[in-house]
């Protein structure tokens, strides 16, 4: 879907943050220590006390489903039973990640049935996942594309709802709520750092974020940099997926909506080696036991990360706040698996 003709707007935005009111957790904030993030002048843990910017955690991570995604997926559904445009077959969708979660949680909300489409390879916990919020599960072929195509026509001949992982206007401007209400309780807030797959989140973040006058930084793996890629051709293009985040932040071309949106704003694109994403989301887990998802940790790390060589297309290898500078990290999601984050001491 190309949004590039009709742009997200932040009265879509306003518009969906009153829709979903009431229906998602609101996003809570904890302070970094001081330390935690790299400045402008001078790194973390080095001994010297902080430079006197302020970083805060959002913790979306917490919200339904664990992750963002409940509140496109609610403003989504939410957005067609007021326009009386849901109809009896329900909303359909291909995805067995965070995305189909969220479909699946908001259909049942809504009282309606989500029939989602996954690869008959898909792991058994995601299945599991999504049977357990009522969703009617369809595995076909053993790809994503097969999945997808059978999504497709199931909608085409059931007349049932087609929803999107992130490329659709009401999906990306749900997402975005999480910016008002970060501004709620950071109204002076300067800068909003957030992890981008195929754009939806982004989009939503920086079209708010345009209005309120506040940066956004973009991050993405080094080998994941969809948006990257689309600004620094002036159009959408396909790029490779091979990181460790891949799994949340692998799509292969962002969405013309998410490209018109980094035009419109202040935003700052950053790359981040899967180095730094793991060792991030190892210090999130050692120093506050939070288990998040590598896409989450992404967008810490561009805060965290050591100085090394940007790659010649990304605006920075990471970023540093000035002096003064208020900073929120969206800490995106947390569907993960956090066996690889016990050490041996942690089971005794």
């Amino acid at each position: 879907m190309s949004q590039l003709m009709s742009p997200l707007t932040y009265g879509d935005v306003k518009a969906a943050a009153d829709r979903i009111a009431g229906r998602v957790r609101p996003v809570a904030l904890a302070h970094a220590d001081p330390g935690e993030v790299r400045t402008a002048r001078r790194g973390p843990l080095d001994g010297r006390a902080a430079e006197p910017c302020e970083v805060w955690l959002a913790l979306e991570f917490m919200q339904h489903t664990g992750s963002f995604k409940a509140r496109g997926a609610q403003n989504f559904l939410q957005a067609h039973r007021e326009a009386k445009t849901l109809p009896d077959a329900g909303v359909t969708i291909a995805s067995g990640g965070n995305a189909g979660l969220a479909c699946a949680w908001a259909a049942k909300e809504q009282g309606v049935t989500a029939t989602v489409f996954l690869p008959a390879t898909a792991p058994a916990v995601k299945v599991a996942g999504l049977r357990g919020f009522g969703a009617d599960v369809r595995l076909v072929g053993t790809e994503y594309a097969d999945a997808l195509a059978a999504c497709e026509d199931f909608a085409a001949t059931t007349g049932a709802l087609a929803s999107h992982a992130y490329d659709h206007p009401l999906i990306a401007a749900g997402a975005g709520t999480v910016l008002e209400e970060i501004l709620q309780q950071v109204p002076d807030l300067d800068t909003v750092v957030v992890a981008v797959g195929g754009g939806g989140l982004f989009a939503g973040v920086a079209t708010a974020a345009h209005h309120h006058g506040v940066r956004v930084v973009a991050v993405e793996p080094e080998n994941c940099r969809a948006l990257n890629a689309a600004i620094a051709a002036g159009r959408p293009v396909d790029v490779t997926v091979d990181s460790v985040a891949s799994d949340a932040l692998g799509a292969r071309r962002a969405s013309a909506m998410a490209l018109y949106a980094a035009q419109q704003a202040d935003v700052h694109s950053v790359l981040v080696p899967d180095s730094e994403i793991v060792r991030t989301r190892r210090a999130l887990w050692d120093h506050r036991r939070i288990a998040v998802e590598h896409a989450a940790a992404t967008a810490l790390a561009a805060l965290t990360t050591a100085p090394h060589p940007a790659p010649a297309a990304a605006t920075s290898a990471g970023y540093r706040p000035a002096e003064g500078e208020k900073v929120a990290v969206v800490l995106c999601g947390a569907n993960t698996d956090p066996g690889d984050l016990a050490h041996k001491r942690d089971r005794g």
